[in-house]
């Protein structure tokens, strides 16, 4: 391939695809190949702290490899897809400027989204965020939601009642994903990137992918979960904020709250690392412009010459 046509035309490689599939792997040796740097789609790898329930690359990685948008905000400062989009596309400019490859790398749907296409109101919508704070309505109340929608959306807040909840949460959700209040959305969609997307899907046999899941959440509690959520609480963070409100630090905090046995927290985190994979492919499944690579029992020179060819 002639790496100066792919800079020229600014045709930037994104790797999608479920959490444990090998993204992470794969995406350093094709940009240590390159010379090129890694722009993260990881909706929680931006969080300080949160290396091991993330899976981070390690810092011997990252030094290899350059990384933009890892550990750049602390666990309470709330960052949304919205704000992500802006900042990454001003980011992968610079580096086509420079002449440098930049490759995309994630599974969170709504980062990509935001990235390659904008956001507009009709497709802003996220299970986790609209299921994250239907549970604080039972948990803490709606008088304390809705404090956090005046906080965040006065106007909007003005024109609801406190008891139309299903408007709040609404609400709530559209700030927490674009960073912008919803009234800010009726005026229609964003502008898409100016640059050419080439998806590349990243998938697995799926008996494969559950234990690479499995194994994945064995590892990440033999390197110290449990201590790494411990030492977040630690440090004065509510398990009440967005970051702590995923998979592997909510049930570690349930677990440290008395609502988990330890196999049961450890089963709980493998049950609900599966059902997001299965989100995340069903998310990427409906946008027709990923190619899918299926990495079963491939080598990974295969891989990068398969991804190369389709790039």
């Amino acid at each position: 391939m002639n790496w100066s046509d792919v800079l020229r035309n600014a045709r930037v490689l994104l790797l999608v695809g479920p959490t444990a599939v090998g993204k992470t792997g794969l995406s350093l040796e094709i940009a240590q190949t390159l010379g090129g740097e890694i722009v993260s789609a990881d909706s929680r790898q931006i969080y300080r702290y949160m290396d091991i329930g993330t899976a981070k690359p390690t810092f011997d990685e990252r030094a290899v490899v350059p990384h933009h948008f890892i550990d750049t905000k602390d666990p309470d400062e709330l960052y949304s897809a919205g704000e992500y989009g802006r900042d990454a596309r001003a980011v992968i400019q610079d580096l086509l400027q420079k002449d440098i490859v930049p490759v995309v790398v994630g599974g969170s749907g709504f980062y990509i989204r935001a990235l390659v296409d904008g956001l507009f109101a009709p497709e802003i919508s996220d299970h986790e965020v609209k299921e994250k704070w239907r549970r604080r309505l039972v948990t803490k109340g709606r008088e304390a939601v809705f404090a956090e929608l005046e906080r965040v959306d006065p106007r909007t807040a003005e024109r609801l009642h406190i008891n139309d909840t299903q408007r709040i949460v609404r609400a709530l959700e559209v700030y927490e994903l674009t960073g912008k209040p919803i009234s800010q959305f009726q005026e229609g969609q964003e502008e898409p990137a100016d640059f050419e997307p080439v998806f590349i899907g990243l998938e697995r046999d799926r008996s494969e992918l559950v234990q690479r899941i499995e194994q994945r959440v064995d590892l990440m509690m033999d390197q110290g979960l449990m201590q790494e959520v411990q030492a977040l609480l630690e440090k004065g963070f509510s398990p009440d904020v967005n970051a702590l409100a995923t998979v592997g630090y909510q049930e570690v905090v349930a677990y440290l709250q008395g609502e988990y046995d330890f196999e049961e927290m450890v089963e709980q985190i493998k049950i609900h690392t599966r059902q997001y994979s299965k989100r995340q492919m069903t998310w990427f499944r409906r946008d027709l412009r990923v190619n899918w690579l299926n990495l079963t029992g491939m080598a990974r020179e295969e891989q990068i010459q398969a991804v190369f060819q389709i790039w």
